[in-house]
């Protein structure tokens, strides 16, 4: 059917592919054609990394009314939960029931992966700039090559080693900048980094393990049963930890609780595994390199946060680090 107002797109060359035969044929490189779906799954891989970075501003902004990391953490989860059930139970469709063992990976999974992750990030987020926690986070990469070289005895390579040492530069230097905060605290600053990398090296623990447990259920069902555990235990923590009074938040904390739950978890969630599916892994985790510095533009121009060489050289560090460890794969 013709798009109204419009020409018609141009029919698929059918020829195409018997001119790159002919070419390989007479022994010339031909590069490969690009995958049906790529442009889609980068703008998607880069949609979605640019909606996750939102949440460090959004954290910020809610403690301006003065809540705390367990409470803003309680009513992310309690929005979201009712998205991640029906997102488990889609993926869910059609497989068989989970076994003993799949349901103990989910918990374990759940638990490191979003409780244990999530709440060390949004303690750490009490002490330090939205820009320096997306840059503490991006590590994760390098947090899983050590894992691996930890626990499964995977070899390093010294190009790989390099790589990381420049993105450990870069934090060096950010952090740095964080100290030149008016009133900064070195204590506070430290402990704030310290819960960020730990929340990193939680996630990593998720991603080192998961891979197995995705083969066997499939990564909707992973996704949406992990993060429903996630939920249930970041509302139980609330309950034991804080009496039920101090649920009543002023109401700027509401919304910007449902914004972080719809905009900045389930909806990037769901653009990162489309985007793998369309993309691929690799290209979606080269795309995604787009969030650090969506963060730090947000820092700058919603929470106020400084700009300087500091900040951007660190980024730069930080970047050019990840990029040449996954380059060196």
């Amino acid at each position: 059917m013709q798009p109204a107002g419009g020409t018609p797109p141009p029919a698929p060359d059918p020829r195409a592919g018997n001119v790159r035969r002919f070419l390989r044929s007479r022994g010339l490189k031909v590069p490969p054609a690009a995958p049906a779906g790529l442009g889609a799954g980068i703008a998607l891989a880069a949609f979605g990394a640019i909606a996750f970075s939102g949440k460090a501003i959004i954290v910020k902004l809610a403690y301006r009314y003065g809540v705390d990391a367990v409470t803003v953490l309680m009513y992310r989860m309690l929005f979201a939960l009712p998205m991640f059930v029906l997102l488990a139970w889609w993926g869910g469709r059609g497989r068989p029931s989970l076994k003993r063992d799949d349901w103990v990976a989910v918990l374990a999974l759940g638990f490191f992966g979003y409780y244990l992750a999530s709440f060390l990030d949004f303690a750490g987020l009490q002490y330090v700039s939205a820009s320096l926690e997306r840059l503490v986070l991006y590590l994760n990469p390098t947090l899983v090559l050590l894992l691996g070289w930890l626990l499964f005895r995977r070899s390093v390579r010294p190009t790989q080693l390099g790589a990381m040492a420049v993105s450990y530069a870069g934090i060096a230097l950010a952090f740095g900048h964080e100290l030149r905060f008016e009133g900064a605290d070195l204590k506070a600053s430290a402990l704030g980094a310290a819960l960020i990398f730990a929340s990193a090296l939680s996630y990593a623990v998720y991603l080192v393990y998961s891979g197995q447990v995705v083969s066997r259920i499939g990564s909707l069902r992973l996704t949406g049963a992990a993060t429903t555990v996630a939920c249930v235990l970041c509302i139980g923590q609330f309950l034991v930890l804080r009496p039920l009074d101090a649920a009543a938040v002023p109401e700027p904390v509401i919304w910007l609780s449902l914004l972080n739950a719809v905009a900045c978890t389930f909806v990037p969630v769901l653009a990162v595994m489309l985007a793998i599916e369309r993309a691929g892994a690799a290209v979606a985790a080269q795309a995604g390199m787009v969030g650090p510095l969506a963060t730090v533009a947000m820092g700058v121009g919603i929470l106020g946060e400084p700009l300087n060489a500091w900040i951007i050289g660190g980024t730069a560090l930080v970047l050019a680090g990840v990029w040449l460890l996954a380059r060196g794969r």
